[in-house]
């Protein structure tokens, strides 16, 4: 009996969403149309509950985009996960329902409904990093899951807030809010995007299988907390400098990290985190749609790099080390070359859809009233952007061969192949296509020759540099080497932060976490000794008393 292929009748039907809904998000754009959808659910007294959806070339836009990325990694699971088992078709549904919740929540402007999508995003992704059912995944899906969920109690507090502005239609109450409320979002959608001090997770979510790595990391999970914050933008509220600072953090750690990382899939997912803290920069400067550029360019090409490294690993005997790798480009001719134009649009190298977007970040950020500091920082990131990629490069297809002797590798036709190459077509030319049809370039951007040149100085520089640390044997900084490779231990707790903070306590708080040292359990320590300290003074023998009456006595005389 001849098996249904659902994983095609998806692919056409995603790809055929993604051309209606990239039409009509250009048909909105020109005609400056919006389109609200109301239901009412229930009223309460003067408060009503509705699910709303709004349709503007913002929320159509993302939409298609989120629709062509799934498309692809749908058609490429296919291949990758195989089609004809029970648990390929599971994997299936797992991705569809995390796509319709990133759709519900992209669409609805009422907090109540984002909610829901918001709550989908985080129980289907605990169940895709889970997949494989191995003790890292289960460890690595808590991680996820508990992090998001913080967020969720944001949101959960501020739609409790907002019923006292009687509705929960957010957007038509942006100048009214309490600066409380903003605050509130922001860190709920740190959760999300996974800014500092809430990274930990990003990384860890990399034992899901890559298909759903590359689906999660470009366009839907990690961009869900952006996408809030562009709809919930007001100039008062966000040019904030903490905020400015808390991103650029993260850009710079994620960015150093990587370059001490051997894991393939972590090295990208690193990648990740140090463009959403591009993002995040660009939002807490006051450049909206800039940010909103770099998301869809960034979708692109981060899941065409996703996906690449997922035909290495196929083919590598399931080896994430790149240390292992080595000649890649010999066996794999067309993966490499769709590899190496994804890294260089992610290093922002000109004239591809990275480029487009990142250059014009970094020129509006010039002409800011910004001091050295965040100037030099953001360049500094730009720089070490290039540099963990050409070190990522020269480790994967020009090193040595490492891989297995006896194993046959050859690049044969696949949907695999297929569904990257028209992700490399549109990381050539997606960035520059969206700009002549959308107009972002229409700003006076006035800066000396010198500042012009600058970033693209510092994209060479940042090639030049990898390729100098992927000639180096040993590490750069070794002292600094377990700092670096546990993400400056937010990840986990490690000794070193024992021996640093507090080896000079009692044995009890060697034994817990400093998390736990810090928070509850070592409040809780400290007043179960202050409460057995009274205890002991109060069954004291009488000199204690009289003892304390006499002082007490000769204080007031």
């Amino acid at each position: 009996m001849l098996k249904f292929n659902y994983y095609l009748y998806w692919f056409f039907l995603m790809l055929s969403f993604f051309f209606f809904f990239f039409f009509f998000s250009l048909l909105f754009l020109i005609e400056n149309y919006c389109l609200f959808l109301e239901w009412e659910l229930f009223m309460l007294n003067s408060f009503g509950v509705f699910y709303m959806l709004y349709f503007d070339w913002i929320s159509l836009m993302f939409t298609s985009i989120v629709f062509f990325i799934s498309s692809m990694v749908i058609l490429y699971s296919s291949d990758y996960m195989g089609v004809n088992s029970y648990s390929s078709n599971r994997f299936l549904f797992l991705v569809i329902l995390f796509i319709v919740s990133m759709i519900l929540m992209i669409m609805s402007p009422n907090l109540l409904s984002i909610l829901l999508g918001w709550d989908g995003l985080g129980m289907v992704s605990y169940c895709l990093v889970i997949y494989y059912n191995s003790l890292k995944s289960y460890l690595s899906g808590m991680i996820t899951c508990l992090t998001n969920r913080m967020g969720d109690i944001g949101l959960l507090i501020s739609i409790c807030w907002l019923m006292s502005y009687g509705s929960w239609h957010f957007m038509f109450y942006l100048d009214f809010y309490s600066c409380e409320i903003f605050y509130l979002v922001i860190i709920s959608s740190f959760t999300k995007s996974a800014q500092i001090p809430f990274s930990s997770w990003l990384p860890a979510a990399m034992a899901a299988p890559t298909p759903v790595s590359s689906l999660v990391h470009s366009s839907t999970l990690v961009t869900a907390g952006v996408y809030l914050l562009i709809r919930f933008f007001n100039q008062f509220n966000f040019c904030n400098k903490y905020m400015l600072f808390f991103s650029l953090l993260t850009m710079l750690m994620s960015s150093f990290c990587a370059n001490y990382e051997f894991d393939l899939k972590k090295i990208i997912a690193l990648s990740t985190l140090s463009q959403l803290g591009l993002m995040m920069s660009s939002l807490f400067l006051g450049m909206v749609n800039l940010s909103f550029y770099h998301l869809l360019t960034h979708a692109v090409f981060k899941s065409l790099l996703f996906l690449c490294s997922g035909i290495m690993i196929y083919y590598m005997n399931n080896n994430q080390d790149i240390r292992m790798m080595g000649v890649v480009s010999n066996y794999l001719p067309f993966t490499s070359a769709c590899f190496n134009i994804s890294s260089l649009a992610l290093c922002g190298f000109p004239f591809l859809s990275g480029f487009y977007s990142k250059d014009l970040i970094v020129e509006l950020m010039s002409m800011s009233i910004l001091n050295f500091f965040i100037y030099s920082l953001f360049y500094f990131c730009l720089g070490l952007t290039a540099c963990y990629s050409v070190r990522l490069f020269f480790y994967s297809v020009f090193f040595k061969n490492k891989h297995i002797s006896l194993c046959l590798l050859f690049e044969s036709f696949s949907f695999m192949n297929f569904s990257i190459f028209f992700l490399s077509f549109f990381s050539v030319f997606f960035g520059c296509l969206m700009m002549w049809l959308i107009n972002f370039d229409l700003l006076l951007v006035l800066i000396p020759f010198y500042l012009k040149l600058i970033s693209l100085l510092f994209v060479f520089l940042g090639l030049w540099v990898g390729f100098e640390l992927f000639l180096m044997k040993s590490y750069v900084f070794s002292f600094y080497y377990y700092l670096f490779t546990n993400m400056w231990f937010m990840s986990s707790y490690f000794y070193y932060l024992f021996s640093m903070f507090y080896m000079f306590s009692y044995n009890y708080s060697m034994s817990i976490n400093w998390g736990e040292y810090y928070g509850s359990l070592g409040v809780s320590y400290y007043l179960v000794n202050l409460s057995n300290w009274f205890q002991n003074y109060m069954l004291g023998n009488m000199k204690i008393f009289l003892l304390s009456f006499m002082i007490w006595f000769i204080i007031f005389i």
